[in-house]
């Protein structure tokens, strides 16, 4: 992995530290997630017992790896508790990685497949301070950075004073505070929050086929916030089983993974803080953490720039995959 990938460095204006590859847990705490592929990278086992194991071996791999932030939610089915777990069990202080976790959704889904919802979202005072002292039940010391969950400027959440004032009451207790955003208005949603100036932090999506928050991006980070980038990979739209011809084509003439290009592409954004890797395998961490190694250049920003995708387009298409 490349040095620059490695080092620990501050995330915005917050006392975090944190290495540019990150690890999300979405698509490893839960049965059922929208990642292409789920049932070859899985298979039929998705028993509890089999998930955490999976977790494990992809949490012990990327910490072999350097990774130093994780990053998490109250809807991601069991992922905080596995989470949880792994730090106590591999003896890991509070403080040695960075830790974020998101409220406003709730996974409903009973651990099963073929649940008709797997997640309810609710950005309310009353689910911020239940889910809060869940997060905090399981993570307690090592929770490192709380998020508001798919913030949208519609949903009136930014403008509530119950919200706002308890994550600043956390956030004098010492835990960075920050949103993530999510459709095809995720720069109005970041362009309200560097407005209010109470978040630390804001993560989004940007990958080669969204690029549509990419301005707003460097502008909070202009603005002293940290950004984290999640999606970089589309969901699996952006790796070798899905991957559009001329990024497979471009991958091929570098000698790398097409999800390897597409991460490195969001890596060379000067904005991005983070980058996380949704990896389900010790495999797939490996070959989403090679985009460490990819020199970005102008030549592949030009390639692919036709990838783009109107972000309406983009974001009907990412709600219609299914739950796999």
């Amino acid at each position: 992995m490349g040095v620059q990938a490695l080092v620990q460095r501050p995330l915005g204006r917050t006392h975090l530290t944190v290495t540019r590859l990150g690890l999300g847990l979405a698509a490893l705490g839960r049965p059922a997630y929208i990642t292409l592929g789920r049932e070859e990278d899985l298979g039929d086992d998705r028993g509890v017992a089999a998930m955490r194991a999976r977790t494990w071996a992809v949490l012990d791999a990327a910490w072999a790896r350097g990774v130093r932030y994780f990053d998490t939610a109250r809807s991601y089915g069991r992922a905080e508790e596995f989470l949880a777990g792994w730090l106590r069990e591999r003896g890991i202080a509070p403080g040695a990685a960075t830790t974020g976790s998101k409220w406003g959704y709730a996974y409903v889904g009973g651990w099963r497949m073929d649940a008709e919802h797997h997640e309810v979202k609710e950005l309310s005072a009353e689910r911020l301070r239940r889910q809060l002292d869940q997060t905090r039940e399981l993570l307690g010391e090592h929770l490192s950075l709380y998020q508001i969950h798919s913030a949208t400027v519609e949903s009136g959440v930014l403008e509530d004073e119950g919200v706002l004032g308890r994550l600043r009451a956390l956030r004098a207790e010492g835990v960075a505070i920050g949103l993530s955003t999510t459709g095809p208005r995720q720069a109005d949603t970041i362009a309200r929050a560097v407005e209010i100036g109470t978040f630390d932090t804001v993560q989004s999506t940007w990958n080669l086929l969204e690029r549509s928050a990419g301005g707003a991006l460097s502008r909070a980070h202009g603005a002293g916030m940290g950004v984290i980038v999640k999606e970089g990979v589309a969901n699996g739209r952006l790796t070798a089983r899905a991957a559009p011809a001329p990024l497979a084509a471009a991958a091929r003439d570098r000698g790398v993974t097409p999800d390897a290009l597409a991460l490195a592409a969001v890596l060379a954004r000067p904005w991005a803080g983070v980058v996380l890797s949704g990896a389900v395998s010790v495999e797939q961490l490996h070959s989403n953490l090679g985009a460490a190694e990819v020199g970005w250049d102008a030549d592949l920003d030009e390639r692919l720039a036709g990838l783009a995708e109107d972000p309406e387009t983009y974001w009907a298409g990412r709600g219609a995959l299914a739950w796999a």
